[in-house]
C-alpha cells in the first residue's frame, strides 16, 4: 500500500465490492474493535512503513495514510467505509492504479487484530489534534533517555514498540576503545552506524554491533541507515567525556 492519494472511483469500487461481504460476517460492524489495541499493534506492525499522524508514525515506505483517504472523507465516505477498505487491504493488499511501490505482507495482522488496526486507522485518518484519553498513552513515546557506556560496552536499543526510533535520542562514552551495540526487539530491520567508525549489521530481532575508538570532546550522530528510519527520525546523538 508509494505514496499516493487513493482516487474516488477507486475508493467507491473497494468499498463495493468489500462492505457487504464485511457486513454480512459482522466485520468493520464489530462493536468489540479495540481502538488502543489497534494503535498499539498499528505502530508495531505497519508505522515503519506508513505516515499517520495521529499514531506518531512516520514511515515513507508505503502511502501516507493521512493522505490517502484525505479526499475521500471530505467527500463524505463514512468511518465504516473506510475501516472495510483499510480491513481488506490488510489481509489481501494489492497495489492501487499506477502505483509503483513494494506490496506490503498479507495479513501482518489477522482476526480481531485486523478488525482493531483497521478500526483504529479509520477512526483517525485525515485528522488533526491528538488521540485523548486512553488512546493519548497506549504507545510511549521513544528518544527519551541517555544511554551510556558501562565496561567499555554502549548499548542503544531500537524503539522495542516499532517506532523509528532509537530508546534514547542521547548516549555518552568516554574515550577510546569502545562496542557500540543496539539491540532490537522490535521485528523491524534495524542497524546502528556512525559514519566514519563503523556500521552493525542489519537485523530485524538480535543486536546490531560494532568496534570503535571514541575522541576525547567530539559528538557523533548515530542513525539507523535502513531507507526511510533516519528521514522519520532514528538518529541521536553520542557525547564523548
Amino acid at each position: 500500500m508509494g505514496k499516493r492519494i487513493m482516487p474516488r472511483a477507486a475508493l467507491c469500487a473497494v468499498i463495493v465490492a468489500v462492505v457487504p461481504a464485511l457486513s454480512a460476517c459482522g466485520g468493520v460492524k464489530d462493536p468489540q474493535a479495540d481502538v488502543v489495541a489497534g494503535k498499539q499493534l498499528f505502530v508495531k506492525k505497519c508505522g515503519a512503513c506508513h505516515t499517520l499522524s495521529r499514531a506518531g508514525t512516520k514511515g515513507t515506505t508505503g502511502p501516507d495514510l493521512d493522505e490517502a483517504f484525505q479526499q475521500s472523507i471530505k467527500e463524505g465516505f463514512g468511518t465504516t467505509a473506510v475501516r472495510g477498505v483499510i480491513y481488506k487491504q490488510i489481509l489481501y493488499p494489492n497495489r492501487l492504479p499506477n502505483d509503483k511501490g513494494i506490496k506490503m505482507p498479507a495479513k501482518l495482522v489477522s482476526g480481531q487484530d485486523a478488525h482493531d488496526v483497521a478500526a483504529y486507522v479509520a477512526s483517525v485518518s485525515s485528522r488533526t489534534g491528538k488521540d485523548t484519553g486512553r488512546l493519548a498513552t497506549a504507545v510511549q513515546a521513544a528518544g527519551g533517555g541517555t544511554a551510556t557506556e558501562k565496561d567499555g560496552v554502549l548499548s542503544i536499543a531500537a524503539d522495542p514498540n516499532g517506532q523509528l526510533a532509537f530508546a534514547a535520542a542521547k548516549a555518552s562514552g568516554t574515550a577510546g576503545p569502545v562496542t557500540i551495540e543496539m539491540p532490537n526487539k522490535s521485528g523491524i530491520q534495524h542497524d546502528i552506524v556512525i559514519d566514519g567508525l563503523g556500521r552493525g549489521e542489519v537485523v530485524s530481532s538480535g543486536t546490531s554491533s560494532f568496534k570503535a575508538s571514541l575522541d576525547a570532546g567530539k559528538s557523533y550522530t548515530y542513525y539507523c541507515s535502513v531507507p526511510g528510519h533516519r528521514q522519520a527520525g532514528m538518529q541521536g546523538t553520542l557525547t564523548v567525556k
